[in-house]
């Protein structure tokens, strides 16, 4: 495993409560692991105590086999880390940001400006950082997380910020990675984007683990198995009915209402992530 973590509990100075409750949960390589919940639920805690940012938390963590607390300072030469805000060198273009931060390494690095072609950023710009868009300032970050070629791939809400094409650009960049090997930890309230690219998901809702598993198996768990047929009716208007599978009268009108009518959609109506959330908490993600 590349992360294995037991019992993680973890508790701010001059507070008199855990934050995080017994945390558990193992991350194989080349998984991308979705990290998800609303906004105070412990995801950035949890991210912030693997990267080493805050210590004093309890349980036992491995990464990379080795217990966190006794890792040295070549352990930043494994992970990359993209934060949810932007902090740049405004001053600066895009790549000499990149060429500074490549600095800090001692192992091999990324060529800056393949990096910044890979997330549709300009190469040769004379602009500092300062003059990007919001969205263009994310991609610089991103690009500047995968510097040292790492190992493991920390991501706390890398599509914020993005139009439409360029998430697109994101989340086919982070599969690339995942594909050759790189682990990625996604913290993310957008359960839209997990489903898209996660192999797996925890959900998290006030410091405590909900559940584990695939966006597949969550989504068919919570399923009622219910269809939704649009159909033309006898005036020509478009009528919506929704079918429940495993009521047998529900199961005969869905049959006789595809024999009989002229159907023109049928879609299943499987539960979102959001859904499954809702459902297991009570709450929304807002």
């Amino acid at each position: 495993m590349i992360v294995s973590v037991r019992d993680l509990r973890f508790r701010y100075p001059k507070s008199g409560v855990d934050v995080l409750h017994g945390l558990e949960f193992d991350i194989p390589e080349g998984e991308i692991f979705g990290f998800l919940g609303p906004n105070g639920s412990g995801k950035s805690t949890t991210q912030k105590v693997l990267t080493r940012i805050l210590p004093g938390y309890r349980g036992a963590v491995q990464v990379f086999g080795q217990a966190l607390a006794s890792q040295r300072a070549d352990y930043y030469n494994r992970i990359g880390v993209s934060f949810e805000f932007p902090n740049l060198y405004e001053k600066l273009t895009a790549e000499e940001n990149l060429e500074f931060y490549r600095g800090f390494f001692d192992g091999p690095t990324e060529d800056p400006k393949a990096l910044l072609r890979s997330l549709d950023l300009p190469v040769g710009d004379r602009r500092r950082v300062a003059a990007f868009s919001k969205g263009m300032k994310m991609r610089l970050v991103l690009a500047r997380s995968l510097v040292n070629r790492p190992k493991l791939w920390f991501l706390d809400e890398p599509t914020t910020g993005q139009d439409p094409q360029h998430a697109v650009t994101i989340r086919e960049l982070i599969r690339a990675q995942a594909d050759a090997g790189v682990t990625v930890f996604l913290t993310t309230h957008d359960m839209a984007v997990a489903d898209r690219l996660c192999d797996r998901v925890a959900l998290i809702h006030e410091g405590r683990l909900l559940v584990v598993d695939t966006p597949r198996v969550l989504k068919l768990k919570f399923n009622e198995r219910t269809v939704r047929v649009e159909h033309r009716v006898s005036n020509g208007s478009l009528q919506r009915e929704d079918f429940r599978l495993d009521d047998a009268d529900s199961k005969r009108a869905f049959l006789e209402t595809v024999r009989t009518t002229d159907v023109e959609t049928i879609h299943t109506l499987e539960p979102s992530l959001e859904d499954v959330f809702l459902r297991l908490t009570g709450t929304g993600l807002a």
